[in-house]
């Protein structure tokens, strides 16, 4: 089902027209309100999209460096709504939203919440965060917009969650994939079935996330689980995501235009081929974003879905290019070893990679907890018993294979590692 047929399955050459349309009057937009556009901008006319490529970056860095309204096309009067990130390496970045913004927002998360299965009359368990993070209202206002029924749960306060999910059964369930793992593996350990709440679709984001962690989460929900993409410079949830033929995540390309770029030179890289994602916004008033570097590596597939939408659509998420991680040489992101891990049905999701750069040479430890059935078969957690011995060297060989790097698996105690009611923290850096 397509929420916005004419929008979402145009025929190419219209969508085509349609972005240059867009693009050059965000360009002549940005200019004439962004002094720090017009400054870089000048002159430069774009009459292909494929000139696009000749125009620089923005960074989360020109952001930082014009807080709090050095990028806005608006006055902050004109504004209908702020969010911001938490800030934690330095000034938050902080965005902003028109009443004409904030229509756009909603119809791209109708679009996309459409395609993941969400219908009207549908209860929404929204279990993303509330406040300066874009999450929460994010699927809130889409949720309303379809003509669901939400319950702003927000993040945190599991024991709430229990209670809700039982006694309301909801249709629909959103939050990151980690937090919806830790209520479902919470409310079991409590003698609720997660699979008896009703859940047909779950719709997921905010963090990377692998095909082993979607499985785990079907398998805990008995539902279908779509991965949602987007990001608070953009727009927030919404920029893409997943219909239910899972041949990639839809971009709504109407509204932000996407390239992929060599993450080290910035050179524009071809369909199919794996890099930094940069999107453009085309519609976005307060806050015009041109070829901004997301930093998020994936790539890019511009021919038409089997659903019918011909918009581009871009490949599940491998991490962002700041998340990589250099160990002894290899290139590693935390994706890749949860996709080797969760290979394994003896292994829980619930990981953590400590990277020891106190010596020579990085020393990757993987610590990960064992399947509520493994400990049973051992008695209990027993930490030198054979069965856990077996998978641990079954866990060594299977990354060994996959990243190309000798690893020290750990298997832990369950419960000892901790478990997130956001976003997931997958490494600990040592120096």
């Amino acid at each position: 089902m397509l929420w916005n047929p004419a929008a979402e399955s145009q025929p190419p050459t219209t969508r085509r027209a349609l972005q240059l349309e867009r693009l050059q009057a965000t360009l002549d937009w940005a200019r004439a309100r962004v002094p720090f556009h017009a400054a870089r901008l000048r002159d430069r006319a774009v009459r292909d999209l494929d000139e696009l490529a000749a125009l620089p970056f923005t960074t989360k860095a020109d952001l930082r460096d014009h807080y709090p309204f050095g990028l806005f096309a608006v006055a902050p009067a004109e504004l209908a709504r702020l969010h911001a990130s938490s800030g934690t390496r330095g000034k938050p970045t902080l965005v902003g939203y028109t009443a004409e913004d904030l229509e756009v927002w909603r119809e791209v998360m109708a679009r996309v919440m459409t395609a993941a299965g969400a219908r009207r009359g549908d209860l929404l368990h929204n279990g993303f965060g509330y406040g300066l993070f874009t999450g929460g209202l994010g699927f809130h206002d889409g949720g309303e917009r379809i003509g669901m029924t939400v319950v702003p749960v927000s993040s945190g306060n599991t024991a709430r969650h229990h209670l809700l999910l039982q006694d309301l059964q909801p249709a629909a369930l959103c939050a990151t994939p980690s937090f919806a793992l830790h209520i479902a593996e919470s409310l079991a350990e409590q003698g609720g079935d997660p699979r008896a709440l009703g859940v047909r679709h779950g719709m997921f984001g905010a963090e990377p996330w692998s095909e082993g962690l979607r499985a785990a989460l079907e398998r805990a929900f008995d539902c279908r689980a779509s991965d949602i993409y987007g990001l608070s410079e953009i727009v927030g949830p919404g920029v893409a995501g997943e219909c239910e033929r899972r041949t990639g995540l839809h971009v709504c390309d109407d509204h932000f235009l996407p390239e992929i770029v060599d993450p080290a030179t910035g050179v524009p890289l071809p369909p199919g081929t794996e890099g930094e994602l940069v999107l453009t916004t085309l519609t976005k008033r307060a806050l015009p974003m041109i070829r901004y570097r997301t930093g998020d590596i994936t790539a890019l597939r511009p021919e038409p879905c089997p659903c019918g939408r011909t918009s581009a659509r871009i490949d599940r998420l491998k991490g962002r290019s700041d998340d990589m991680l250099v160990i002894k040489g290899v290139n590693l992101y935390p994706s890749e070893v949860e996709a080797a891990l969760l290979a394994l049905d003896e292994l829980q999701p619930t990981y953590v990679l400590i990277v020891d750069r106190t010596a020579t040479l990085a020393r990757l430890e993987i610590q990960v907890e064992p399947a509520p059935a493994l400990v049973v078969r051992c008695g209990g957690f027993r930490e030198h018993h054979p069965a856990l011995e077996q998978v641990r060297r079954r866990a060594t060989e299977r990354l060994q294979k996959a990243i190309g790097l000798s690893v020290e698996v750990t298997v832990v105690a369950p419960h000892s590692l901790p478990r997130s009611e956001g976003k997931a923290v997958r490494v600990v850096e040592r120096r």
